[in-house]
């Protein structure tokens, strides 16, 4: 696993600002997906934070206007066929045109508040394989959607459904700075608040 301590750092900033706003299921599970690492790398990464255990590390496709096979240009904007930085919620899954599929809904936003009206979703896709890497050099591209691996995108999206959290990272200091779930304050003021509450009791 190749995953850097910065986008692992910020993820856990958003989980725990989400956890309590109460936005997330009970699973404990954050999935990450680093932007900085190019599409021929392992960049997704789904971790256990209750048991610390790493359950899925594999390939993750960006949009066509993102880059080749680096990233480097996000938007939230329709028709754009562009990735989207931020927070995801994981939500339902579905059989559509893509097959075995699941709906995210962005939480940043202007960063990616307009997922569920650009139909980006998580799906799986050929173009998302070594087979394609060794034939063009890069993963293929989508519309924006997060695409897996054929053979083992149903088994993420059963484990990662139904409010979890998907972060997906990338060197931009704009949206570092200005999403409200990586605001480090507030979450260690409502983590003290938490504290005087319990031991008030």
């Amino acid at each position: 696993m190749n995953l850097d301590y910065e986008p692992f750092r910020y993820a856990m900033i958003g989980f725990y600002n989400l956890k309590q706003d109460g936005l997330l299921n009970t699973k404990d599970l954050i999935s990450i997906i680093d932007f900085t690492q190019t599409s021929t790398e392992k960049r997704f990464y789904t971790i256990d934070l209750a048991k610390k255990k790493v359950l899925f590390n594999t390939l993750v496709s960006h949009g066509r206007t993102t880059g080749g096979n680096k990233s480097s240009v996000f938007s939230n904007k329709s028709g754009s066929n562009a990735s989207s930085l931020g927070f995801y919620l994981t939500a339902e899954t579905y059989v559509g045109s893509k097959g075995y599929s699941m709906r995210l809904d962005g939480l940043d936003k202007g960063y990616n508040d307009q997922m569920r009206k650009r139909a980006v979703v998580m799906h799986n896709a050929k173009y998302v394989s070594d087979d394609w890497i060794k034939k063009y050099g890069r993963l293929g591209r989508s519309q924006g959607c997060p695409a897996l691996p054929v053979e083992i995108s149903k088994k993420v999206i059963d484990v990662i459904k139904d409010r979890t959290v998907i972060f997906a990272y990338y060197k931009d200091d704009g949206y570092l700075k200005s999403s409200k779930y990586l605001n480090l304050e507030k979450l260690m003021q409502k983590l003290e608040s938490q504290h005087k509450a319990l031991t008030s009791i």
